[in-house]
């Protein structure tokens, strides 16, 4: 009798799943934090109003580089229209970053995107697992299992950590 062994998923498979579940909670983050709502946000760029679903998680840094994939002070809501029309509208992206994060966090930001970064598939499926169950908490207003957060955040920052030793 033959056994069947699942096959390995592959990298790219599990980066994606993890970014759309990053992608989720950017966009979730933002709509509550710009209108309090979950189903509408306002563009980071351009301030415009748009359905959750119409909105994008818009880098600052172009070029979906590992190292600021999954920033989450790097990635915000952006309309179609900003983050692809108007590649990402950086000139507004840049102020509102700096009006947000402080004077010199747009360089930091930049800093951090040129230093090399490796994602593991295990990687990629705790950062899926983690953004997940920050989208869920942003949702339910926090009521959540938070030991479980708690070690899903300590794994996460295990992960950044060695990263950034890379």
């Amino acid at each position: 009798m033959k056994t069947t062994t699942k096959p390995r998923e592959k990298l790219s498979t599990v980066k994606k799943k993890a970014w759309a579940a990053f992608s989720e909670y950017i966009r979730t983050r933002d709509c509550l934090r710009t209108t309090g709502c979950a189903s509408f946000g306002l563009c980071i760029t351009c301030g415009k109003r748009n359905h959750f679903k119409l909105l994008q998680a818009g880098h600052f840094i172009a070029g979906r580089h590992n190292a600021v994939l999954f920033s989450e002070k790097g990635v915000h809501a952006q309309c179609y229209n900003c983050n692809v029309n108007l590649k990402g509208a950086t000139l507004e992206y840049r102020r509102k970053i700096i009006e947000m994060y402080g004077e010199g966090f747009d360089e930091y930001l930049e800093y951090e995107a040129a230093r090399t970064v490796k994602l593991s598939i295990q990687d990629c499926k705790l950062i899926e697992k983690y953004y997940k169950q920050k989208t869920k908490e942003l949702l339910t207003g926090g009521i959540v299992d938070t030991k479980y957060m708690q070690s899903q955040s300590a794994n996460i920052e295990e992960s950044l950590k060695r990263w950034r030793e890379i």
